[in-house]
C-alpha cells in the first residue's frame, strides 16, 4: 500500500520546523534514555544483581515473599552503603520480627548510615522513623495497589502524549503507508501491554515476561520513527530546497 502523494513532508519542512522537531526528538530521546537508566538502577537491582532480569520484575511487582523489603535492600542494592556488621545487626533485627524494644539500638545505626539519603526531601522511605522501617520489615509483597494505580496513570498519560507527538512528526515521513500505520500504532499498543503486565505480575509472577515484551516493543518502534525522522529532515537525499 502506497500513501497518496503529499506535498508536505519532513524533507520539505521549513528550517524553523526542522529545528523545532529535531530539538523535541532529541530531548525526548534523552528522556527515554534516562528512564531506561532509572529502571536499571531501581527495578534492575531488585534481586541485588546488575541488569534487568525476570527476577527483578517479579520482585518489583509480586514481591520477594521469602523475606522483607528491608532485608532485600540490605543484601542487595544497599549492601555497600553500610559496614557489614551494621547490615548484620539490622538483618537480625528484621528476622527477629523488628521488636520495638530494640529500636533505641537500631535507630542510631539507621541515622548514621541511611539518614543522609533517606530524608524528607529525597522522596525515599524515611527509615529513621519507626513506623516506616517496621513496614519495610514486613514480608515483601511488591508494589502496592495504590502505587500501581499512581504509576499506571502517570505512564499512560505522559508516555501517551510523547508518542502522539513523535507519531505526528513521523507521520510527515515518506514511508510505506501500511508500515507507517503499524509503527505509529505500535507504541500505544505496547504501552498498554506494558502497564497491564505490571498488574498481571502483581498477582501472577509468571506474567513477568510480558513486561519485557512491552518495553522492547515500544522502544524498537520509537527508534525506527526517531531514526527515520532525523534522516528525512537532514540527509541530502530527502531534503529539498
Amino acid at each position: 500500500m502506497i500513501e497518496p502523494k503529499c506535498d508536505l513532508t519532513l524533507g520539505t519542512l521549513p528550517l524553523t520546523y526542522r529545528f523545532l522537531f529535531t530539538g523535541f526528538l532529541l530531548v525526548i530521546g534523552l528522556g527515554l534514555c534516562m528512564a531506561g537508566a532509572q529502571i536499571m538502577l531501581t527495578h534492575g537491582m531488585a534481586d541485588g544483581k546488575p541488569g534487568l532480569s525476570m527476577n527483578d520484575i517479579v520482585y518489583s511487582y509480586y514481591g520477594n515473599r521469602s523475606g522483607s523489603k528491608l532485608e532485600a535492600a540490605l543484601t542487595g542494592k544497599m549492601k555497600d552503603k553500610a559496614p557489614a556488621e551494621v547490615n548484620f545487626t539490622l538483618i537480625k533485627w528484621v528476622r527477629d520480627g523488628a521488636p520495638v524494644a530494640e529500636w533505641d539500638k537500631v535507630r542510631p545505626l539507621l541515622e548514621k548510615n541511611c539518614g543522609t539519603c533517606h530524608d524528607a526531601e529525597s522522596g525515599l522511605p524515611e527509615v529513621t522513623k519507626l513506623d516506616v522501617v517496621t513496614s519495610l520489615a514486613e514480608v515483601d509483597h511488591g508494589a502496592s495497589i495504590s502505587t500501581l494505580t499512581r504509576v499506571s496513570h502517570i505512564h499512560l498519560f505522559g508516555i501517551g502524549f510523547i508518542f502522539m507527538f513523535v507519531g505526528a512528526i513521523f507521520g510527515l515521513a515518506e514511508f510505506n503507508q501500511f508500515w507507517k500505520l503499524v509503527l505509529i500504532s505500535t507504541p500505544f499498543a505496547f504501552l498498554v501491554l506494558d502497564v497491564a503486565s505490571w498488574w498481571l505480575t502483581k498477582f501472577w509472577p509468571g506474567c513477568a515476561w510480558i513486561t519485557m515484551i512491552g518495553g522492547m516493543g515500544y522502544s524498537l518502534a520509537a527508534m525506527v520513527m526517531f531514526a527515520t525522522s532525523f534522516a528525512q529532515m537532514w540527509l541530502p537525499r530527502w531534503t529539498k530546497k
